[in-house]
């Protein structure tokens, strides 16, 4: 068993290498990262790493899942992995951002799904990122991966990526997500947890394939429409905007979808959270379209961002065939004309919001057995 009494900084090269294990169990080392994979791959399927570690909208529910069903129902080798303290590895805890196990993974990544919010990794995690990206590899990028970094310390070589960059480098103001994405966190435009998200397919996007098997006004989830900090720039192909609906059902706090339900809305004239109450669909925002991007010195990539993405969005079939079809089609694959997108297994979603440190510490949550 490996030595615990190393030092913090130890720990966290050490648990970054590949190879690593969690603490010994009954059932043998505890794992620091899911695989699902296809039950027989003839020849090599794309590899799809699914980064998770954001605080409030259950990446670590959405991407295990999202992951089962690209393996077992369209054959995608995925990785899924999960913020974790150094001091408890196995143990999924979304509010500490500085550790995130096994992003080497990355090195044979075909594809990277990333769903993080206000990471602070270190050097080493930090570099496999950089060395994907600017490999010009495909990245799909989840709700808060708009703004999935954030480094406080002035000094780190890692600050430009941070969401409120605005330095000497001007190519990464507004950080990782402007630069890639597209945008940077900017504002919730609907009111949060109370105004939902139906999908409007912009109609010049209707035949493209990412949008197959899926008709306007279908794609709907209780996440609210993200602000842009701009106009996307006109290397961007919008695909879907999205319509902020009033919820017609009484709020409730105890509810997974917060009393919000896809039949009981209206479309919304007003943001009632806002000071000067505007219209948040005049003009609506775009919530997924595709991107090309590229690093400074390195090649160029394209980009798949979508601000919905929480994992009660999940239960939505629509959008999960939108995930599934940017996946077939960022990795150079046909995508099929009405993707089979059932939920694996027992999928029960929690609401999202924040939790403290004392939640995660009582629930002690497991990276999930892998499959097959």
């Amino acid at each position: 068993m490996k030595n615990l009494l190393l030092t913090l900084s130890t720990l966290l090269l050490f648990w970054s290498c590949a190879g690593e294990q969690g603490p010994e169990t009954p059932e043998g080392p505890a794992p620091l990262w899911a695989t699902y994979r296809p039950a027989s791959a003839i020849t090599r399927t794309p590899r799809v790493v699914l980064v998770s570690g954001d605080e409030e909208y259950r990446s670590e529910e959405a991407l295990p899942q999202l992951a089962k069903i690209l393996a077992k129902q369209h054959g995608f080798d995925c990785t899924v992995l999960f913020a974790q303290h150094p001091e408890q590895p196995g143990i999924i805890n979304p509010n500490y951002v500085y550790h995130i196990p096994g992003l080497e993974q990355l090195e044979k990544a075909d594809l990277l799904i990333l769903f993080t919010r206000f990471r602070e990794l270190p050097d080493e995690q930090m570099a496999y990122f950089k060395a994907y990206l600017e490999a010009g590899k495909p990245i799909i990028g989840l709700r808060t991966a708009t703004h999935a970094f954030h480094f406080r310390d002035t000094l780190s070589p890692w600050k430009h990526w941070g969401n409120y960059y605005k330095g000497e480098k001007e190519a990464w103001h507004g950080g990782f997500g402007q630069l890639v994405l597209g945008t940077n966190w900017h504002s919730h435009h609907g009111h949060h947890k109370h105004q939902s998200t139906r999908g409007i397919i912009k109609r010049e996007a209707a035949s493209h394939p990412a949008l197959n098997g899926i008709q306007s006004g279908e794609i709907w989830g209780p996440t609210d429409v993200y602000g842009l900090s701009q106009q996307l720039d006109s290397t961007a192909t919008p695909l879907v905007y999205g319509q902020v609906t009033d919820n017609t059902k009484s709020y409730d706090e105890s509810d997974v979808m917060y009393g919000m339900q896809e039949d009981q809305w209206a479309i919304a004239s007003t943001n009632p959270a806002s000071e000067d109450f505007y219209n948040p669909n005049q003009p609506m925002m775009p919530v997924a379209w595709l991107k090309p991007y590229q690093l400074p010195g390195g090649q160029a990539g394209e980009a798949f961002a979508c601000t919905m993405g929480a994992s009660t969005d999940l239960l939505d079939e629509e959008f999960r065939r939108l995930l599934v079809n940017a996946t077939f089609y960022l990795t150079g694959q046909s995508v099929p004309e009405s993707a089979k997108v059932d939920t694996v297994g027992n999928y029960q979603p929690t609401a999202f919001r924040f939790q403290d440190d004392t939640y995660w510490q009582e629930r002690q949550l497991r990276v999930p057995a892998s499959m097959p």
